[in-house]
């Protein structure tokens, strides 16, 4: 059983973290409607565009729409973060359940898997 003080240390810690996650999912929320504002306003065509000029705005809206499904693929994994640690499965691997290196979630806070299953994981994509 953890002591009073370890438990303490644990639940700041967790609350710490939350507040990280939560922190970066708003930076990510605004990222992503600054990105698809830009998309909005630049998939506006000009009447006196030639087939150069309308080539080079698809290829930037493509461009533009990827980086907002990143974006959004990138709030996705800090809102399941959010939601291990409500769990309380939040460091754990999801596939072997050993715990995440300190490291890794360091690194990459919303890390679900331990970085043996990611390179699997790699190696078999």
């Amino acid at each position: 059983m953890l002591a009073q003080s370890d438990a303490a240390t644990v639940t700041s810690r967790t609350e710490e973290l939350r507040r990280a996650l939560g922190v970066r999912l708003a930076e990510l929320r605004v990222e992503h409607e600054e990105t698809v504002a830009e998309m909005t306003v630049a998939g506006l065509a000009d009447s006196g565009d030639d087939v150069a000029d309308l080539g080079t705005k698809a290829l930037i809206r493509d461009q533009e729409f990827a980086l907002a499904v990143t974006i959004q693929g990138r709030m996705h994994q800090v809102e399941h973060a959010l939601e291990r640690l409500d769990q309380g499965h939040y460091g754990w691997c999801e596939n072997c359940t050993t715990e995440i290196p300190v490291a890794r979630l360091a690194a990459f806070p919303s890390a679900t898997l331990c970085v043996a299953c990611k390179s699997l994981t790699e190696r078999r994509a």
